[in-house]
């Protein structure tokens, strides 16, 4: 069937040099198909890249928590830092891991958690409840932006040969580095990948090298072993004392679950098989799950491994604020044992992981916020560039970096908040899904999985209340301009394609052969009086002669908090001779707009629509448009064509009596 476009009715303006770059690349979500009814599939589903490439780009971030993580266990647990850390460990590969991977089968187009839970809700409730976690989601992205730059140049800062002359640099360094991130995603996301891979491989090989060293340190001094056990049983007692505790710190150490979130937030880029398809990419979903197991093992080990050789190895007073191990505990065992070199090399790759760690985060952020706001009316067309979008995300960054003036530690609250609610959620979604399929064992499982991170959460909350005060700041950000921007476009024709089915063409066809003429009609009882008193009504309006013909329309609105919709007109014969067609739509105006711009371009008519002028305040029934899609229907669908056809000899006429 035919299709009618908005964009193929009017008219561009000459674009200038600058504008066409900066939409040059459109976001990889605005070329992958959303599941729905709104965007067909059209990407090759075998597209993309190698999984553990793309493994690397979400590994930016989960590995460089390395880089402060055994320093935070170290604060939060002090001597049962590595009990501490191997709760954390159990939790990541018994909890989020089952999870994430029931996250990429249910939802293998990059939407995540979010889309899951998406579905359980409608209307408008639908909508804020997603804006809710999408707020939530900014908070975890743009702080693992501004606080990996703000750590990378606190390792800076604080080198041995540096710290004299950048002591009092750290902001500018930070500003700067955020800067440079938003610069390599200007330039494109595939030189972003290939930076990642990079970084990646240095940055691991010297951690095993730290690694094998610490431990051969701790195997050698057979002594470091029997303080540190001795230490341990005299300051807690017994195993269970010590459980017990590891099990109440370890809420303090969730920033060490980072990184799932993304993982399936970039799964689009992991390649497939030839044999996949949009509706069923099940290479993707095995390339994506092999990408969570690999990233959450390798962090495990390193988890484990570090957070025993920095307990035992590292002055407890060194991980205090202001002593040389705190927030980058494996750097000062480089400089420890491998000498000034080494650790000037090892400060170098943990420096330029942190700084890029942003880059999953940003990654992140242009998969996940084009796929929801535009589709929802509540972000401008150029949502779906990358460019823009970069620097959108690089200014929020500067000024978060500025508020917070590049401490890492005010961060850390804000930045846990983001990741133990997008977690919990995902918990959540994959315990519904999992009952929904008739699953008791993996439901059983996934609601205990749920409480854990539920526990966590809330405890993170009363311990650090500025991070959920930080996160409401981004929702509260993200619904006022989502609804300006609804508020915005309302008046745009909305409609991705239409389609007629064979009574309606034949409807248009005959109709078109004299003068196109429509009644826009609420239906009601639909019986032959309502129809013939229509009739008579807009006659008597409008003068129009007796032996001028009418077809009715009708549009039954649906979810008015939808914004674009694919239209499917239907035609039928009421009471054996009133023609009607039948739409569904978001929205009466722009439904009845697109109808009448597909009738004039597909006969070469000119339509008239008649309507009667709508009871009521105009701005209550403004709202009633906004909101629920109807109200003052005549004026707004003159509006609505107003806007998609600048010429007036080709606008469609309303008529309104």
């Amino acid at each position: 069937m035919a299709t009618a476009d908005k964009d193929a009715r009017t008219s561009r303006p000459r674009t200038s040099p600058l504008r066409t770059w900066m939409l040059q690349g459109l976001s990889e979500m605005a070329k992958t198909p959303q599941p729905g009814p709104h965007t067909p599939p059209t990407t090759p589903a075998h597209e993309g890249q190698r999984w553990w490439r793309v493994m690397c780009l979400t590994g930016v971030d989960y590995f460089s928590t390395l880089g402060y993580q055994p320093g935070i266990a170290a604060l939060a647990a002090g001597l049962l830092s590595p009990v501490a850390t191997i709760v954390l460990v159990i939790v990541t590969l018994a909890g989020a891991l089952p999870v994430y991977r029931r996250v990429a089968e249910e939802s293998p187009h990059g939407q995540g958690s979010i889309a899951m839970l998406e579905r359980l809700l409608t209307f408008w409730k639908g909508k804020l409840f997603v804006l809710t976690l999408l707020g939530f989601a900014a908070t975890d992205f743009l702080i693992t932006i501004t606080l990996s730059a703000a750590d990378a140049s606190t390792h800076l800062v604080e080198n041995p040969h540096l710290t004299e002359t950048l002591h009092d640099k750290q902001l500018i360094i930070t500003l700067i580095l955020v800067a440079l991130l938003g610069a390599v995603f200007l330039k494109g996301f595939l030189e972003a990948i290939g930076v990642a891979v990079v970084l990646v491989g240095i940055y691991l090989a010297l951690n095993v090298v730290v690694t094998v060293v610490g431990l051969w340190h701790v195997i050698t001094k057979g002594h470091v072993i029997t303080d540190w056990s001795t230490a341990l049983t005299a300051e807690h007692g017994n195993v269970f004392a010590m459980i017990g505790v590891a099990l109440l710190v370890f809420p303090k150490l969730a920033l060490g679950l980072s990184g799932f979130e993304t993982g399936v937030a970039v799964m689009p880029h992991v390649e497939g098989k030839p044999g996949d398809t949009e509706e069923n990419p099940a290479g993707r979903i095995r390339g994506t799950k092999k990408l969570l197991t690999f990233a959450a093992v390798i962090m495990s080990v390193f988890l484990i491994a570090t957070s025993f050789i920095t307990t035992l190895l590292i002055p407890e007073k060194e991980f205090d604020p202001g002593g040389d191990a705190n927030g980058r505990a494996l750097a000062f065992l480089a400089h420890e044992y491998l000498g000034s070199t080494f650790g000037t090399i090892y400060d170098v790759s943990t420096i330029a992981i942190l700084w890029f760690a942003g880059a999953s985060a940003m990654a992140g952020l242009l998969n996940l916020m084009p796929r929801y706001l535009p589709r929802y009316g509540m972000a401008p067309h150029w949502a779906r560039a990358v460019r823009p979008m970069v620097i959108v995300f690089t200014l929020v960054a500067f000024l978060v970096t500025w508020i917070f003036d590049a401490d890492v530690d005010a961060q850390g609250g804000a930045y846990a908040t983001g990741v133990l609610v997008l977690i919990s959620s995902a918990a959540i979604a994959v315990t519904i899904a999992a009952r929904k399929a008739g699953q008791r064992n993996w439901t059983i499982a996934f609601a205990v999985i749920s409480a854990v991170f539920l526990y966590t959460t809330v405890v993170n909350v009363f311990e650090r209340p500025d991070g959920v005060k930080i996160g409401a700041c981004f929702i509260a950000a993200i619904i006022l301009v989502s609804l300006l921007s609804r508020l915005a476009r309302a008046f745009e024709l909305r409609v991705t394609s239409l389609t007629m089915d064979p009574m309606a063409e034949r409807f248009v066809r005959d109709i078109a052969s004299r003068r196109a003429r429509f009644i826009a009609n609420e239906p009601d009882n639909r019986d032959i009086t309502e129809y013939r008193e229509k009739i008579e009504q807009i006659r008597a309006d409008n003068d129009v002669p007796l032996q001028e013909d009418f077809v009715f329309v009708e549009v039954t609105v649906l979810d008015a908090s939808e914004f674009e919709t694919g239209l499917t007109v239907r035609g039928e014969v009421m009471h054996g001779r009133y023609r009607v067609l039948t739409l569904e739509s978001s929205s009466i105006p722009n439904a009845l707009a697109a109808l009448l711009l597909y009738v004039r371009d597909s006969t070469g008519q000119t339509p008239h629509i008649y309507f009667e002028w709508t009871e009521g305040n105009p701005f209550t029934n403004f709202l009633r448009f906004f909101l629920f899609g109807q109200g003052e229907v005549a004026p707004v669908t003159r509006e609505v064509l107003r806007e998609a056809e600048p010429d007036r000899a080709r606008r469609p006429r309303v008529h309104v009596g």
